[in-house]
């Protein structure tokens, strides 16, 4: 009973439903569908259009570096298979127990479409192959690093949206508007799980969704390569280190707030420490190496001369309207002011003297002196 001289106030119930968020992300509850036998695993997909998008900014780049048209076809018929087994070689390694370890399955070491592709692995394997294919084409790698430095990016971040169709890499519990739902996901079957009413199981509460943290790090990192390679007329790679030390330092932040197991080195998640070690090689690289940027200009094969005769030598089908150019030899790399005035006036620069080598030059000499690059024989 209230005391004498004071009212009761009447206090509505604290509930668990007052405590839930207004807003909320959702997630998908399939990430397979079947077209027939054929299985259409959304990850799949997205990785494969992340690639199909990197392979045409890179393709555009290379063109206004006077590499000849549909060399990134070539380039990534080596680098994509390299790039998807490095990654998943990185991610075996890094997490052996799911495969090895007491009731791991050895076989899934092979089931990429589940998921579990380490970025530091396609990288590395990827850089591998196209170094291989660019060494055949007699493109300089760096140049071809370069072009793809802001498509890369713009890959990763379609790939993390593979992650949000299989409920996956999300962080810890969160409150803000921007909270994650989460599935209980199948993993055979590619679809949410569902309680007896049929409808899907969520995990208690929302997630912050740190995938989609990346994917949009990527496309501020994709953007910040493209404006400040466009200001500063990068060269030499560095085009590509400003992707890496951009990448890194967002990865960084971004794997401290996952929730997913990982494998950790004095308490600290793996992918940190590899962050950490990678962006400050990227940062090395990127001030110590310096020059501008480099152009190509195609070596054609040049025809032997044929002897003189009253009869006409001029093959007449070589002038047909739809005849393609032969696949240059090899490149000549010059500045770019030499590039524009071969653009204008098709006249190339005179390479050096017989027997000199353009690799020998040292990493501080500018690219003014021309030099022919073919390392298909090197």
């Amino acid at each position: 009973m209230p005391r004498r001289g004071r009212s009761a106030v009447a206090c509505s119930p604290v509930t668990l439903a007052s405590q839930t968020p207004l807003a909320a992300l959702p997630s998908p509850t399939t990430a397979v569908w079947q077209l027939g036998p054929v299985p259409i695993r959304a990850y799949a997909l997205c990785i494969l259009v992340g690639i199909v998008v990197a392979c045409w900014v890179t393709e555009r780049r290379l063109r206004q570096r006077g590499v000849a048209p549909g060399a990134v076809l070539d380039i990534a018929v080596w680098a994509v298979p390299a790039g998807i087994i490095g990654a998943r070689i990185y991610h075996v390694i890094s997490s052996p127990e799911k495969y090895f370890g007491t009731g791991g399955e050895p076989l899934k070491v092979f089931a990429i479409w589940e998921g579990g592709l380490g970025i530091w692995g396609a990288v590395a394997g990827g850089a591998l192959g196209a170094w291989y294919a660019a060494r055949q084409l007699g493109i300089p790698f760096a140049v071809v690093a370069d072009a793809l430095a802001p498509g890369l990016p713009l890959a990763q971040a379609i790939g993390r949206l593979g992650n949000w169709f299989n409920n996956e890499l999300y962080g810890g519990r969160t409150t803000l508007p921007w909270g994650l739902e989460i599935h209980r996901m199948d993993p055979e079957t590619g679809q949410a799980l569902r309680d007896d009413a049929g409808k899907p199981i969520l995990e208690a509460g929302l997630y912050h969704p740190t995938f989609a943290y990346e994917a949009l790090w990527n496309l501020g990192v994709a953007a910040l390569v493209f404006l400040l390679d466009r200001r500063l007329k990068l060269g030499r790679g560095r085009a590509f280190a400003l992707y890496v030390l951009g990448y890194t330092a967002g990865r960084f932040w971004i794997e401290m707030i996952r929730t997913d197991e990982a494998n950790t080195i004095l308490g600290v998640r793996l992918n940190v420490w590899t962050a950490a070690v990678v962006f400050l090689a990227a940062l090395i690289y990127f001030v110590r190496v310096r020059g501008p940027r480099e152009y190509l200009i195609p070596i054609r094969a040049v025809p032997t001369s044929a002897p003189e005769s009253d009869v006409s030598q001029v093959d007449l089908t070589a002038r047909e309207a739809n005849a393609q150019p032969a696949a240059p030899e090899g490149y000549q790399v010059v500045g770019e002011e030499q590039f524009r005035h071969w653009q204008e006036t098709g006249e190339a620069p005179p390479g050096p003297e017989s027997g000199s080598s353009g690799d020998d030059r040292p990493a501080d000499q500018p690219v003014d002196a021309t030099r022919p690059v073919d390392h298909r024989d090197s």
